[in-house]
């Protein structure tokens, strides 16, 4: 399918051939779901702990006897029914995270792209940087493409998170609404929340290749 290219003024330049495969898929909602659950369990820090009345600090010795006294009966003051004791079925460390077959996660993240290009959430951008790394230089470019504040996600044609050009990353460290996103490390729930999503023209060639050849980089 042919999709316009815009500047960095927001004005149409070229066209640009987009894969089918990629940009041109129904909507899925079961596998959108299951991706994102999956990626905020793996998140999870699983660190909830409490204590039960074994680990409670504390006497084991009967607070008053048993009888006699008109009161419950109590084992020990470690009891969860009384304050400061233990707690019954409480959280314990644990890992939540799981994992996801790899052709459904990559089905999930074509699919919002689709839907996103097909509701005219997505737009291709010509590649640019901010050579002076300030942020109201950056937000020239993007009120071209985002009427308010809305969460705004760019795509670029690094590899890899870490290797996002320092420039852009520090024009937008103060942009609160804004995340950078590499081709290869893309994250369904920033996908399908991202309210306005602008992706580079390198990285929509690379995204064509990537996904549509089944996750394998283009040589």
């Amino acid at each position: 399918m042919k999709q316009s290219v815009y500047s960095t003024d927001g004005k149409i330049i070229r066209e640009i051939e987009l894969s089918d495969v990629v940009f041109g898929l129904p909507p899925n909602q079961d596998v959108i779901w299951y991706a994102i659950n999956n990626e905020l369990a793996n998140n999870r820090l699983g660190t909830a702990c409490t204590k039960d009345r074994g680990e409670v600090h504390g006497s084991n010795a009967k607070p008053y006897k048993q009888k006699g006294t008109g009161r419950a009966r109590r084992g020990d003051k470690k009891s969860p029914l009384l304050v400061g004791g233990g707690v019954v079925f409480g959280p314990k460390p644990r890992d939540f995270s799981y994992s996801m077959p790899k052709k459904a996660k990559r089905l999930a993240l074509k699919t919002i792209l689709s839907a996103k290009l097909k509701n005219e959430s997505l737009k291709i951008i010509e590649d640019f940087t901010v050579e002076s790394g300030r942020t109201k230089d950056l937000i020239k470019i993007l009120i071209n493409f985002v009427d308010a504040e809305r969460t705004v996600l760019v795509l670029k044609d690094d590899k890899d998170q870490k290797d996002i050009d320092k420039k852009i990353r520090r024009a937008g460290a103060n942009i609160p609404y804004l995340t950078f996103l590499s081709y290869q490390r893309l994250r369904a729930h920033d996908l399908f929340y991202g309210r306005k999503i602008l992706v580079q023209e390198s990285a929509a060639k690379n995204l064509n290749d990537f996904y549509a050849n089944g996750g394998e980089a283009a040589k």
